[in-house]
């Protein structure tokens, strides 16, 4: 009997965003090669990567970077995202032994990493190809933060070098650490759901102001819902589980659906810096409505880039915070060129790793 072609996907933990636009190639690939066996390593929920990839895939629940440590979306610890780093660092080795180990035994053939940096060691380890995909690496951001990081700077650095090939997102940095880079397109989540069967189901008028709340996965802990009080005849949607009961907001509970979803019913997509949320608001043309995010260098890329591509406007979590939404009642900034980038990333992506897997 021939063995199915074998595709480990290694994803950080951190956040949501990669997660989504990770499984979405997968599930790209899954309509190409729906021979190929999956098997994706991360810890993040198994519903977020089933609600993008439809097929089947046996999980992981390893850890394999840190990332950042934040108490919400916004709010990020140095001091924990330091310690936590050091402890993986003292325990690579036995980690990369034992999915080195997996790889041999389940005969791996090719390893796609979005974007864990000790991924490449496993493959290499199992003399299996590493590919990557991201709009930045790790090293970016922690570079950022001073001398402290400097040595794990360096350690990502040593790492990535030996990538074997990046597929490089839009809205990207440099990503100087990596020597072979193949731009893509534009990835992410399509809506799968007609805009009538959605005003149906959630009792959304096609005549009011509609506007999506979307924090990533670890959302907001001051967000003032209060604030909704001040538009009482536009209607507001979001997946927030401790979201308060108001006549103007549905709070989308069954994980069948997903923010991108309901993006092109809306007005606004209102939501912190992040690539997933602007790449898939972009595919559907949806405005966005963006918050500023500091100490995080990934996002005045994204807020640039938005700029310069998309209807938007931008305001601070304090305005945020304190109900000042008055941008959400003006036209939104029109972007200062079109759209550069094609929509096709997950193909782009898919038919790569298809080839390589035959």
């Amino acid at each position: 009997m021939q063995q199915r072609p074998h595709l480990y996907v290694a994803i950080t933990n951190h956040g949501f965003g990669h997660a989504t636009r990770t499984a979405a190639v997968l599930a790209e690939l899954n309509r190409l090669r729906p021979d190929v066996r999956f098997t994706v390593a991360t810890q993040v929920p198994r519903w977020l990567l089933a609600s993008y990839f439809g097929g089947e895939f046996e999980q992981r629940p390893v850890a394999f970077d840190v990332g950042v440590v934040q108490s919400d979306s916004l709010q990020i610890d140095r001091t924990a995202t330091w310690e936590r780093l050091q402890r993986l660092r003292q325990n690579q080795d036995s980690l990369i032994e034992q999915e080195a180990a997996y790889l041999r035994q389940e005969q791996v053939q090719l390893v796609l990493a979005d974007i864990p940096p000790l991924a490449i060691a496993i493959a290499a380890k199992a003399q299996v190809p590493c590919w990557m995909m991201g709009n930045f690496g790790w090293d970016f951001i922690y570079a950022d933060w001073g001398q402290p990081f400097a040595d794990t700077v360096d350690w990502i650095r040593h790492l990535y070098k030996d990538c074997d090939r990046l597929f490089r997102l839009p809205f990207h940095e440099p990503m100087q650490s990596f020597p072979v880079q193949e731009a893509v397109g534009l990835t992410g989540g399509s809506p799968q759901f007609s805009e009538q069967d959605l005003r149906q189901q959630f009792d959304l008028s096609a005549d009011a102001k509609t506007v999506l709340l979307t924090f990533g996965g670890l959302g907001l802990q001051q967000f003032p819902y209060d604030t909704l009080n001040a538009f009482p005849d536009w209607q507001f949607l979001c997946f927030d589980r401790q979201a308060p009961d108001l006549p103007n907001l549905r709070t989308i509970l069954d994980p069948l659906y997903r923010p991108v979803d309901f993006m092109p019913l809306c007005d606004w997509v209102f939501c912190k810096p992040g690539y997933g949320t602007f790449s898939e608001a972009c595919r559907v043309q949806a405005p966005i409505a963006s918050l500023t995010r500091a100490g995080f260098a990934e996002a005045e890329l994204l807020l640039q880039g938005l700029q310069a591509i998309a209807p938007h406007a931008i305001l601070s979590p304090e305005a945020c915070v304190a109900g000042d939404w008055s941008v959400l009642k003006d036209p939104p900034q029109p972007p200062l060129q079109a759209l550069p980038w094609q929509q096709d990333g997950n193909r782009q992506i898919a038919e790569a790793i298809a080839e390589a897997l035959n």
